[in-house]
């Protein structure tokens, strides 16, 4: 018999700490009300010097441009419009950063779900997600280490993987794949760069609530989501955005190669 769990109250939110000063932080997929958008605010909020937010979604990302910049400051916020996909775009991105003395902070939020079942699954289905979420991945990886080598920088790249990469679930090959492939993807660039002083990690979220989701999601879905949770809810973003700034910051300094749970369901 499965126990129903109970739903905790949310926490309160917690104020920032300066845990980011003078960073120079750059975040794909920032726009909307997900997790993009609450690490931007959260870096803003723990005194990043500049936040440059990215999303292929150009209306979205506006209004989070002016949002974000009417709040903490417009000298503090930059936007491009950015699809992963393409290297001149992830370059275009990082020039913007080295026009504020360079990228300190990569976060690779950019992925794209779906569901489809593997006998019915096209290539063009596959090959879209896989694209997104682990190429483009890699290639904002490749971008700023590069630029963080260059310049010198003990820089920080915080990737946003899933615990799907670990689990399995039905209609979701094509994006448990790319997850798992940003966990391996992780571990191995984390090694690559650390003669450089680069450090790389990961988070695998699980469900982080936000009105896009509950938009394309059943109610019974969701509960059943949160019932598989320990704390029978779903994470807000900023909570796991916490998570993402913590893996940012000088309290990290000797973790690398790690992927973090923001869940219960590690396995």
């Amino acid at each position: 018999m499965t126990t129903m769990r109970p739903e905790q109250p949310t926490p309160d939110y917690v104020p920032g700490h300066g845990l980011l000063t003078d960073k120079v932080v750059v975040v794909t997929a920032a726009a909307g009300a997900g997790i993009g958008a609450a690490v931007a605010r959260r870096a803003l909020e723990e005194s990043a010097a500049v936040v440059i937010i990215s999303d292929t979604h150009e209306r979205r990302l506006a209004e989070a441009h002016e949002s974000l910049g009417a709040e903490f400051g417009a000298d503090r916020v930059r936007s491009l419009a950015v699809d992963v996909t393409d290297e001149a775009q992830v370059q275009a991105l990082l020039d913007i950063a080295d026009e504020h003395g360079g990228v300190d902070v990569m976060v690779n939020n950019a992925g794209l779900g779906g569901t489809a079942d593997v006998l019915e699954m096209t290539d063009d289905e596959w090959s879209r997600v896989l694209d997104i979420t682990l190429t483009g991945t890699f290639r904002c990886v490749r971008a700023a280490g590069n630029r963080m080598r260059a310049a010198g920088k003990r820089g920080v790249i915080v990737n946003n993987a899933s615990v799907i990469g670990w689990r399995a679930q039905e209609g979701q090959a094509h994006y448990a794949a790319a997850k798992a492939g940003v966990m391996a993807l992780t571990r191995c660039a984390a090694l690559d760069v650390a003669p450089y002083g680069i450090r790389v990690n990961a988070v695998a979220p699980s469900l982080a609530m936000h009105p896009f989701l509950a938009k394309v999601t059943s109610d019974e879905l969701l509960a059943e989501l949160k019932q598989r949770e320990a704390f029978g809810r779903a994470a807000e973003p900023w909570e796991v955005a916490n998570v993402m700034v913590f893996l940012a910051s000088d309290y990290s300094t000797y973790l690398t190669g790690e992927v973090i749970s923001v869940s219960s369901q590690r396995a």
